[in-house]
């Protein structure tokens, strides 16, 4: 009881954290436009664009935690973790667009350059600056142990990293008048949105479409199985993430004498859980015979 007490106190500490973090990353994405507008930098938009799609990957997660804290019913007998893996998916894709879009500005941009005003790029990027990294730390914790929080999460740093970038430009542009670097900048910015979508999508694909954990090797896994005493064979074998910490498996099981079933099942689901970390396993067992009769079949 005490521990579902304290895991409930960090789910609303987190909660909370990410509403602070959603509030100033909104804020700063008006300021950012407002100051892009006004100074004509198009790197200064782009950086609050992809501050914009923080917020709401934030905003997304913190919505998706709350679902996916909600208990299995029949509607949903494993759960609704997987909420947090779609609200990922979400984040992923709508990158990707703002990415794509970057791009497209950046080059139209290159064939009609604009007059930017330096000290008002330096002063909102030092600004988105701060706020960043006030972000990054508070999801920091948070991003250890979910899709969700780490891709927050290194979105906020890539978001510090490119006002960093944009300083630079503006630096550039006082001093040096290059308002080419506005165009590089944003380049820039889109590239590493780029990235980090083409990183994460494939994973968060594979989670929804099933797919065999990373870590795991079904050969070994059923080698494994197949180690156990009185088992003969194992096969029709189907292994895959129910979310992003639960795995689980589905095998046939062969054995020479189905009297020894529950000593054999209680060792194959103790060895699946303490070195692959399957915690949900369904095991139909074969007598041998039987199965060498339906082989043809």
């Amino acid at each position: 009881m005490s521990h579902d007490h304290q895991h409930h106190d960090i789910d609303t500490m987190g909660d909370r954290r990410l509403l602070i973090a959603i509030a100033f990353n909104m804020l700063l994405t008006l300021v950012q436009v407002v100051g892009g507008i006004l100074s004509g930098s198009l790197s200064l938009i782009a950086d609050a664009l992809h501050n914009f799609s923080d917020a709401s990957s934030l905003l997304i997660a913190w919505v998706a935690r709350k679902i996916g804290r909600q208990p299995a019913d029949h509607f949903k007998t494993f759960g609704y973790k997987r909420a947090e893996v779609i609200a990922a998916l979400i984040n992923l894709v709508t990158l990707v667009i703002i990415g794509l879009y970057l791009v497209y500005e950046a080059l139209w941009r290159a064939f009609e350059p604009q007059i930017i005003e330096g000290w008002m790029v330096i002063i909102v990027a030092g600004i988105a600056l701060v706020v960043d990294v006030g972000t990054a730390v508070l999801t920091y914790r948070m991003s250890k142990n979910s899709i969700n929080m780490r891709a927050a999460f290194l979105h906020n740093v890539s978001d510090a990293l490119a006002s960093v970038g944009v300083i630079i430009a503006g630096t550039l542009i006082l001093f040096y008048e290059w308002y080419w670097t506005d165009t590089l900048i944003t380049l820039l910015i889109a590239a590493y949105v780029l990235y980090q979508s083409a990183t994460l999508l494939p994973q968060t694909i594979h989670l929804l479409m099933q797919g065999t954990p990373d870590n795991l090797v079904i050969d070994d896994v059923i080698h494994t199985m197949e180690q156990v005493e009185g088992v003969n064979n194992v096969h029709h074998v189907h292994i895959w993430q129910l979310d992003e910490h639960r795995n689980a498996l589905e095998a046939h099981v062969v054995v020479a004498d189905l009297d020894q079933m529950e000593p054999t099942k209680f060792a194959i689901k103790s060895l699946l859980t303490q070195r692959y970390y399957i915690g949900h396993s369904t095991l139909e067992f074969e007598e041998k015979h039987c199965n060498e009769c339906h082989e043809p079949c």
